[in-house]
């Protein structure tokens, strides 16, 4: 688990926490999840 947190923190605003609502910040580690799930091309 700690792992993926670090994979998604990567991502500058998972690590940042810039968005203020959290419907926002979700939406984020959703995006930020779904770029490390899908391969690379």
């Amino acid at each position: 688990m700690e792992c993926c947190i670090n994979r998604l923190k990567r991502n500058r605003a998972v690590a940042t926490r810039y968005d203020k609502l959290a419907v926002r910040f979700e939406a984020v580690l959703v995006i930020a999840s779904i770029n490390e799930w899908l391969p690379r091309l």
